[in-house]
């Protein structure tokens, strides 16, 4: 298979950072993306208030899995699903912000 195809072949991302140029500062730019993105997607959609410890060896689990993560990203749309998911987590979070805030206005109103 030539560069070429490969690039082709390559998710959003991957090709971004050039992985199939330029290896490991690729591979590094798309972990620290996977990364990120995934810590908002958590912190949008999932996260509780817990004590220090436990949410140390939640984002140490995070990141080891993340690594996973960045191996599939190089050819799945893996970077894009968490950027989708974090647009629509946000919107819902702003949508329910509002909510709560008419609800409140509605109940005590000034």
């Amino acid at each position: 298979m030539t560069s070429e195809a490969v690039h082709h072949q390559l998710s959003f991302f991957a090709a971004l950072y050039k992985v199939d140029e330029n290896p490991e500062p690729g591979m590094w730019a798309l972990y620290l993306t996977i990364v990120v993105l995934s810590v908002i997607v958590y912190r949008l959609g999932f996260a509780r208030k817990l004590p220090v410890l436990k949410s140390a060896v939640i984002y140490v689990l995070l990141l080891l899995g993340c690594t996973l993560l960045t191996f599939f990203a190089i050819f799945l749309p893996v970077g894009e699903s968490l950027c989708l998911a974090a647009v629509v987590l946000g919107v819902y979070k702003i949508r329910l912000y509002q909510h709560k805030k008419t609800e409140k206005k509605e109940r005590f109103p000034m």
